[in-house]
Parts: structure tokens; C-alpha cells; sequence
């Protein structure tokens, strides 16, 4: 939402210009029409889409990620990489009851984000729990 600003005052400074060296109106409009679908695009539909798009399993042995609108990526992490998880909620998260998942290994930290508190919650400690009896087997 704040690169749409942005762009909108970009876009509005354009029109200004039009407008103060007597440019065309029409310049007006498009710049008008490019804001307008712009704030479309990227603050309705490409979160919608990127929100309906990502799934994530917890299974005994590993965990699924998948997320990607155009291009989609999936991620096993097994469960024996697990080093800790961790929930985190800022202020917006809190607001709604959201929290997002953390979990690390070795070579990244990979996140699921906007779960519900309780889930969250439920999940770190499964998650744990999973990769604790994972690393015991080897």
C-alpha cells in the first residue's frame, strides 16, 4: 500500500505538470486510469492472490510449504533440519488474533505467515516436538 502512494503522488505530480504547462487533458485522464488500476492491482487482487495460493502441511518427517502466484514454490523442510520455531506477532497481527510461524534451520529461517494465535501456538509446539523426536532417531 505505501509503494501505491508513492505512486500515486508520482502520479499526481505528473498531472500537476500536464496541467501547469497546458499539456493535454486526455495526459490528466490516463494518469487518472494508470492510479486507479494500479491501486486495483497491487492493494485488491495480487494479495488476494498470493493469499489464496499459499498452503503449508506439517507432516511427521517434514514440512510442505507452497506459495507463488505466477510462479510457484514448494519447500521441504525435513524435520531432522528443524533447529527452533518460533511465533511472532506485530501490531497489525494482534489486532486481528495472527500470528506468524518461524521455523529455522541450519541455512535459512522459513515463515508462515497470518496464522490464527491458537494455531500458531499449537503448531510451534507440534513442530517442536516432531523435530525433537526426529533428531533422537539418528
Amino acid at each position: 500500500m505505501i509503494s501505491t502512494v508513492i505512486v500515486w503522488l508520482l502520479l499526481i505530480g505528473g498531472g500537476v505538470f500536464a496541467f501547469m504547462n497546458d499539456g493535454p487533458l486526455w495526459v490528466i485522464g490516463v494518469l487518472i486510469l494508470a492510479g486507479v488500476l494500479m491501486f486495483f492491482l497491487f492493494v485488491y487482487l495480487l494479495p488476494k492472490l498470493r493469499w489464496n495460493r499459499w498452503r503449508y502441511e506439517v507432516r511427521e518427517q517434514e514440512i510442505e510449504l507452497q506459495h507463488g502466484v505466477i510462479i510457484t514454490r514448494r519447500t521441504l523442510i525435513p524435520m531432522i533440519r528443524v533447529q527452533h520455531v518460533d511465533t511472532e506477532q506485530g501490531p497489525v497481527l494482534r489486532k486481528y488474533g495472527l500470528a506468524g510461524i518461524k521455523v529455522s534451520t541450519a541455512a535459512t529461517v522459513h515463515e508462515i505467515p497470518a496464522v490464527e494465535m491458537e494455531e500458531a501456538e499449537e503448531m510451534r509446539k507440534m513442530i517442536s516436538n516432531l523435530a525433537r523426536v526426529a533428531t533422537e532417531d539418528v
